[in-house]
């Protein structure tokens, strides 16, 4: 017959007598707790005359690094929010910087643009008061696409006395003549326009000769004078006031090429308008004095009750 094995490998029943465990019971929790007390009171009473600050500081000192272990996420959450809490106002204040940049370029363009302006309306008052005419000022408001048609569009009419065949200037040289008038604008026949024609002479030595259109906006051509003309590049063509169209001694051109033509009678002549044609955006309207005087708004008549 088999022997029973124990029933726990640490304990023998073949004698007998049970073998002592290996794990016993502690104190009862009453004992614990009388302990804890008397401990605490202990502690009281040692803080009560500073007897445990050598201990607190050695007890603070081996605690730091799990105090500081510890709160390190408390820590590394506080830094990542101020982070992104700086980078947000960051990005804020450099949007708000890139507003000011462009509003303060905005403001130079305009400054800029108004200042131009101003220098051109100051040109043009002095070249009126040295020309002696009566002039009125006109701005651009269209031009022509066509190509070969060189003519524009202006913002002055026969409300303010524009008539046909006034000539055009800018504060550089001769734009042109009106051909077209309404109440409200006018329409202006460029000097480079090929239907175009005007009286000029050589300003060096007085030669005169007829300047035409050549349908490109910056070339004039000087028909009909002979290979040995004394013409050269640089010479200045100003109007010769013949015909009374275009005030005397007015820029026209600059003379840019003088070809000689051996197997024609004339000369190949260009010239450049003075006026930057293709640039311009005020024009001075005049009047010579055969024509009528530009019409100024006054104070309305009360007699007048409707519009011509």
């Amino acid at each position: 017959m088999t022997k029973e094995q124990p029933p726990f490998p640490w304990s023998n029943t073949s004698r007998g007598t049970p073998v002592k465990l290996i794990f016993t019971h502690g104190p009862s929790l009453e004992t614990r707790l009388a302990l804890c007390l008397l401990l605490s009171s202990l502690l009281m009473v040692a803080d009560q005359y500073q007897r445990t600050s050598g201990l607190r500081t050695v007890l603070a000192v081996a605690a730091y690094p799990a105090q500081w272990l510890a709160s390190a996420p408390v820590r590394l959450g506080d830094r990542m929010t101020d982070l992104f809490t700086s980078h947000s106002a960051l990005l804020a204040e450099n949007r708000r910087l890139r507003q000011q940049v462009a509003e303060l370029k905005r403001r130079t363009l305009k400054y800029e643009a108004l200042r131009k302006e101003n220098d051109r309306l100051r040109a043009f008052l002095d070249k009126s008061f040295k020309l002696g005419e009566q002039m009125l000022v006109a701005e651009l408001i269209a031009v022509d696409l066509v190509p070969y048609q060189h003519r524009v569009l202006i913002n002055k009419g026969s409300h303010l006395g524009v008539r046909i065949g006034q000539p055009v200037l800018s504060v550089d040289g001769v734009v042109g003549q009106v051909v077209r008038v309404t109440p409200m604008n006018a329409e202006v026949l460029l000097i480079t326009d090929p239907s175009h024609a005007i009286p000029v002479q050589i300003n060096r030595n007085g030669l005169r000769a007829i300047a035409v259109g050549s349908g490109d906006i910056n070339r004039l051509e000087l028909p009909n004078l002979p290979n040995n003309v004394d013409v050269h590049p640089g010479d200045l063509l100003v109007t010769s006031g013949l015909g009374g169209v275009f005030p005397q001694g007015y820029p026209v051109g600059v003379i840019t090429e003088v070809r000689p033509q051996p197997d024609k009678h004339f000369a190949h002549i260009t010239a450049k308008p003075s006026a930057a044609l293709d640039r311009i955006r005020e024009v001075l309207i005049t009047w010579t004095h055969n024509s009528s005087q530009p019409f100024l708004p006054a104070k309305p008549d009360p007699r007048k009750t409707d519009l011509p």
